[in-house]
C-alpha cells in the first residue's frame, strides 16, 4: 500500500500473506515468526486491558492528514483513522492483535463478495439499515461515485486499483461532468457490481480500501471534501482546523448492530497537531493530567527509547508491532546522476546501512533490509539480497562503480525528506561523503511530503520512500513502486524512482496473469532480484511502530493491516471520567 509508509506506505500479518501465498514460515498469533522479534519490546499485547464507554481520547500529532477524502487517503496510518472512524468500506479488516488482525470481515457488505465469469465478475449486496450521519440511506450508488471520483485528475494521491482493475475505464476522468463507468453498475439501491478486466482472486481484499466507502454525490465538493468527510462511520467530524486541531464527534446515526468491527468507545476524539516529536513523547512518558487519556500519532523518537525501555511503567504503555513494510533510498532515475545505471549501483554499496538503523531507534525497532519485498512476502526470511548484507556498506565496490560510471570522484546530489527524517538523512549525507558524493538536504513538513516528492517534474534526486503492501500479495507491491505505466505528473504516489523498464513491465503482465497464487508468489520474489539488479531504489529497513499511550489508556494495540498504527475501531479510556476533552 502503500504507500505508504505513509507508505511508510496494508501491512500483512506474515502467517496470512503466506497462508494465501503459498509460503510457509513458524508463526504465532502474538506477532509474528520469532526472527523478527527484538528483546525488550512486547508484541501482540492489548495495552490497558477493556476500554469503558465515554470521554475523550485525545491523539498528540506532529503533522496534519495528509488526505482525509477516502478517494484520496492512501497513508497507512491515515487509512486506518479514516476507514475506523469516519467512513466504512465493503469489507475491512479484524479489529485484533497480532495476525487474527490480518482477516477480513464483511462492513457495509453482507458478505466477503460473490465471484463470477472466472472472477472478473465481483457481486456486493449491501446490509439494510445502514445510514449517514444525516439518517439518510448508504446507497450502492454512492460508492460507485466514490470509485469514479479517485479517477478525477484534481483527486490524485488515493489508490488506484480501481483503475487497474476495472474494464472500460480508458481516459476515463472521473464523474464530475457527468459521464459514469459502465463497469460498475448498481441495479438497485443495495447491490454494486464491478466488472474487472482480468481475473482478481483477492478482489475481498482490495474493497477494505477507502476507494471503496461512499460518498454522496449531493456532498462532492472536489478538493474540499478532503476537510469535511461525509461520515458513513462512528463518528462525524465537529471542527477541523487544519494543522491545528481536528474534534470528532458521535455519529448517532451509526448502528453497531450493522457493524462487527468498531466499538466507538469515546464520546469524542480530540486530534492535536502541530506538535513536536520529542514534546509528545515526554507528555505521553509523564502521562500527567489529560495526557494520561492520550496516544501518540506518529512513532516515537528514537532519543525517547533510552527514557521507556529502562523503565517498566512506560514501558508496558508501548506498542512495537512490525510495520509489514519496506523502507527505501528512491533514486530518481528520469535524470542524472541516477539515469546512469553504474552510478545507482554504487549506491547500493555507498549506504551504511547500521547508520540507518541507529538513526531509527536501533535493533530493538529495526531490521536492515536486503530486498524490496518486505519477509511478510518471501516467507517471512531475511535471505541475502543481491548487494549482500554488509551492515556498514562497501566504500570499496561504490568506488569502483562510480569510477564505472564516469564519476570517480563522485558527485553533487539532493534528498529530500521530511523534517522526523533529517537526522536519518544526515547519517545518509555522511555515509556517501566516503565515496564522494556530496549530498544536499532539503527538509518539509510530513503532512506536504508525499505530495511534494510526488511532483515528479521537481521530485529531488533522492528520497526516502516506503511500501506496505495492501493485502497479503506481492501485487500489491513491486507494481506500485516499480511499474513505470503508474507514474503521475502529481500525486507520485509509488514509484518515486520514476523507474520505467519495458521487460520488468512485461514480467508483472505475465505474473499478474497466474492463475495459481503459490506460482506468483515465487514469480514475485524472482522478479524483486531482477529489479534489484537494476538498482532504482536502496532497501534500507524492515521497521516496527513504536507508539506510546497514557496510563488510563485501554484497548491499544498495533495493528497488522495498519502497519503497526493503532487500531481506533477498539481504542479508548479505562476511566473515562479522568479525561478531559
Amino acid at each position: 500500500m502503500s504507500r505508504h509508509m505513509r507508505a511508510l506506505s496494508a501491512s500483512l500479518s506474515a502467517s496470512l500473506a503466506l497462508a494465501l501465498l503459498g509460503a510457509c514460515t513458524n508463526q504465532s498469533d502474538e506477532g509474528g515468526s520469532d526472527e523478527h522479534k527484538r528483546p525488550g519490546v512486547a508484541t501482540g499485547t492489548v495495552i490497558g486491558g477493556t476500554p469503558k464507554k465515554g470521554g475523550t481520547l485525545t491523539v498528540l500529532s506532529n503533522q496534519d492528514f495528509g488526505h482525509l477524502d477516502p478517494a484520496r487517503n492512501w497513508v497507512m496510518p491515515t487509512m486506518d483513522f479514516g476507514s475506523r472512524l469516519l467512513y466504512r468500506t465493503l469489507t475491512t479488516f479484524k479489529a485484533a492483535p497480532g495476525n487474527k488482525g490480518s482477516e477480513i470481515v464483511p462492513d457495509l457488505a453482507t458478505d466477503l463478495g460473490k465471484s463470477s465469469d472466472g472472477g472478473r465478475t465481483w457481486t456486493f449486496t449491501l446490509k439494510p439499515g445502514l445510514k449517514y450521519e444525516d439518517g439518510t440511506p448508504i446507497r450502492a450508488q454512492d460508492v460507485k461515485y466514490n470509485v469514479e471520483r479517485s479517477f478525477a485528475p484534481d483527486l490524485v494521491g488515493g489508490p488506484d486499483y480501481a483503475q487497474r482493475y476495472l474494464a472500460g475505464t480508458e481516459g476515463y476522468t472521473g464523474p464530475l461532468r457527468g459521464k459514469h463507468l459502465d463497469s460498475i453498475k448498481t441495479p438497485d439501491d443495495r447491490t454494486i457490481v464491478f466488472s474487472l478486466r482480468r481475473p482478481v482472486a483477492e478482489f475481498s481484499y482490495t474493497v477494505t480500501l477507502p476507494t471503496f466507502s461512499p460518498v454522496p454525490e449531493s456532498r462532492e465538493k472536489g478538493v474540499q471534501y478532503d476537510l469535511r468527510p461525509f461520515s458513513s462511520g462512528p463518528y462525524k467530524i465537529e471542527s477541523y482546523a487544519r494543522g491545528k486541531k481536528l474534534v470528532l464527534v458521535r455519529n448517532t446515526h451509526w448502528d453497531p448492530a450493522t457493524d462487527s468491527v468498531r466499538k466507538a468507545y469515546p464520546d469524542r476524539i480530540v486530534v492535536q497537531q502541530g506538535l513536536k516529536g520529542g514534546q509528545i513523547d515526554d507528555r505521553i512518558i509523564a502521562s500527567a493530567g489529560a495526557d494520561a487519556s492520550a496516544v501518540e500519532w506518529s512513532d516515537m523518537q528514537p532519543s525517547s527509547i533510552a527514557k521507556v525501555l529502562p523503565r517498566p511503567e512506560a514501558k508496558k504503555r508501548l506498542s512495537a508491532e512490525q510495520t509489514g513494510c519496506t523502507d527505501m533510498l528512491a533514486l530518481n532515475t528520469s535524470r542524472a546522476p541516477f539515469d546512469n545505471l553504474k552510478l545507482r549501483q554504487a549506491m547500493q554499496y555507498a549506504v551504511d546501512k547500521s547508520a540507518q538503523v541507529t538513526a531509527s531507534g536501533g535493533p530493538a525497532l529495526n531490521d536492515m533490509a536486503t530486498g524490496y519485498l518486505p519477509p511478510a512476502l518471501t516467507g517471512g526470511s531475511h535471505a541475502d539480497g543481491l548487494y549482500g548484507r554488509s551492515a556498514t556498506g562497501d566504500v570499496a565496490k561504490a568506488k569502483k562503480l562510480l569510477a564505472e560510471g564516469g564519476k570517480p570522484n563522485g558527485f553533487d546530489t539532493t534528498i529530500t525528506v521530511s523534517t522526523g527524517d533529517k537526522t536519518r538523512a544526515e547519517a545518509l549525507q555522511q555515509s556517501l561523503s566516503r565515496v564522494g558524493v556530496r549530498l544536499q538536504i532539503q527538509t518539509v513538513d510530513p503532512s506536504v511530503y508525499y505530495d511534494t516528492i510526488g511532483d515528479t517534474k521537481h521530485a529531488p534526486d533522492m528520497a526516502m520512500s516506503g511500501w506496505c503492501p495492501d493485502y497479503p500479495s506481492g501485487s500489491t507491491f513491486l507494481p506500485f513502486v516499480f511499474d513505470g505505466r503508474t507514474i503521475k505528473e502529481k500525486g507520485n504516489q509509488g514509484n518515486v524512482s520514476q523507474f520505467r523498464d519495458k521487460a520488468v513491465e512485461k514480467r508483472m503482465d505475465e505474473i499478474a496473469a497466474m492463475p495459481d497464487a503459490a506460482s506468483a508468489n515465487q514469480a514475485w520474489i524472482s522478479l524483486d532480484s531482477v529489479i534489484q539488479a537494476k538498482s532504482p531504489a536502496v532497501p534500507l529497513l524492515w521497521k516496527r511502530k513504536p507508539l506510546l499511550v497514557g496510563d488510563n489508556i485501554a484497548g491499544a494495540f498495533g495493528h497488522a493491516a495498519w502497519t503497526g498504527q493503532f487500531d481506533f475501531a477498539v481504542i479508548g479510556l479505562k476511566d473515562p471520567s479522568k479525561s478531559k476533552g
